[in-house]
């Protein structure tokens, strides 16, 4: 349901533990949820699909902007961070609502040209009771120009205590696509990818990258919050380092880039 003003949308879905299955055996773990099971954090990424017809979608295979998102003229969009809490868990093969909300969109002028920032805020509950609070970051920008220098991202740290490498296929984003049915062809359709918006490769997802982190972060306890920014994009021919320093994680490119930062409670 999408309110009048298009400034608020509600979605009911059931979290299939088929579906999580699924995502587990994508990322190569077994597959251990059923039904009652308590999800791990950020699976609820898996659900609340909102599928448009093709003339709903804009040319990047997104939902066309101009509903709850604000058409800001700027045609790429990219997941830049966001923050989420962790307030109770949800339990797969249970019905659960997301309630989403524009709070905040503002535009200013970058070292690449206009941005537009648009911020959503995400509620989800289960049984009548709050189980995730999520802020979710977006940028749009314009389409890149050739002969402009690349920009050069900030050097990661390297004082990890903790340390996983994590290899992103081609077969793995266009899985993680399909189950969270994200259209956005930058993940799936080089050629688009690397002619239209300008990458060398198919760039790996924001939220999946931010998933590992907090997957790596759970395995040493429950986690209440965590919240990411990222800073450059990597590829999917590229292997990840993920790292964590006590409350602090990051994933480093192969170069020694940082790609994305993050910080985490348990």
């Amino acid at each position: 349901m999408q309110d009048a003003a298009a400034t608020q949308t509600r979605q009911t879905d059931i979290l299939d533990p088929a579906r999580a299955r699924a995502f587990q055996v994508a990322l190569g773990d077994a597959a251990t949820i059923d039904t009652g099971a308590p999800l791990p954090p950020f699976f609820h990424q898996l659900y609340f699909w909102d599928p448009q017809p093709p003339s709903g979608l804009g040319r990047d295979g997104h939902p066309k902007v101009g509903g709850l998102i604000p058409d800001l003229g700027l045609p790429r969009r990219m997941w830049a961070g966001g923050s989420l809490r962790f307030h109770a868990a949800l339990h797969a093969g249970r019905p659960a609502e997301k309630t989403s909300r524009v709070t905040q969109v503002t535009r200013k002028d970058g070292r690449t040209g206009p941005l537009g920032f648009v911020t959503l805020t995400h509620e989800i509950t289960q049984g009548g009771t709050l189980c995730v609070t999520e802020r979710q970051d977006l940028v749009y920008r314009q389409d890149p120009d050739p002969a402009a220098p690349r920009p050069v991202a900030p050097q990661a740290r390297t004082d990890e205590t903790d340390l996983a490498q994590a290899a992103f296929t081609s077969t793995l984003l266009f899985r993680y696509s399909a189950l969270t049915f994200n259209g956005h062809r930058i993940h799936y359709d080089l050629d688009y990818s690397r002619d239209v918006e300008g990458y060398a490769g198919l760039v790996v997802h924001g939220p999946l990258l931010a998933q590992q982190l907090m997957l790596m972060a759970e395995r040493q306890g429950p986690i209440r919050s965590f919240s990411f920014r990222a800073a450059s994009p990597l590829m999917h021919f590229e292997t990840a380092a993920l790292c964590r320093n006590g409350a602090d994680m990051w994933v480093r490119g192969p170069d020694g880039r940082l790609v994305m930062s993050a910080e985490v409670t348990g």
